[in-house]
């Protein structure tokens, strides 16, 4: 990943994003990642694009950020994912299909948001309760 960053065509980036390690099926799988250490199949699903060349970009909407970070990640190397956004998809239905396939969840960003740093009325996580990491998670906070 760092090399994969190392090549973008910025002096300098801030991006949010999340590291990765997929299963054989394509989902992301954190025992992977947990247990692997420089697992070669660990990418970054990149979210948002804070800062690109030392310009802060936090208080432009999300559609700007989003259109930036996707041009910084045109042709990047293998290491690098962009995290699409899908614009005109209905929630709920992108929801339905994340649980079949096992996905931790969703995140719903309004349009026109901008970037704040931790929980918004903006961001909307939506968490899938049968996800392995969802399990886990709530095993972790009863156990507190």
């Amino acid at each position: 990943m760092v090399e994969a960053v190392n090549h973008l065509k910025v002096r300098s980036c801030l991006i949010d994003g999340e590291v990765v390690c997929c299963d054989d099926n394509g989902v992301a799988a954190f025992q992977l990642l947990r247990h692997r250490r420089n697992e070669p199949k660990a990418f970054l699903y990149a979210f948002d694009l804070l800062e690109p060349n030392g310009t802060d970009l936090r208080r432009e909407p999300i559609e700007v950020r989003k259109a930036t970070l996707a041009s910084t990640l045109r042709n990047s190397r293998s290491g690098l994912r962009l995290s699409e956004h899908m614009e005109h998809a209905e929630g709920p239905t992108v929801f339905q299909h994340a649980c079949k396939m096992g996905l931790e969840g969703i995140v719903s960003k309004r349009l026109g948001s901008r970037y704040r740093s931790g929980r918004s009325p903006d961001w909307l996580k939506f968490k899938n309760p049968e996800a392995p990491a969802v399990k886990r998670e709530a095993e972790e906070d009863w156990g507190r």
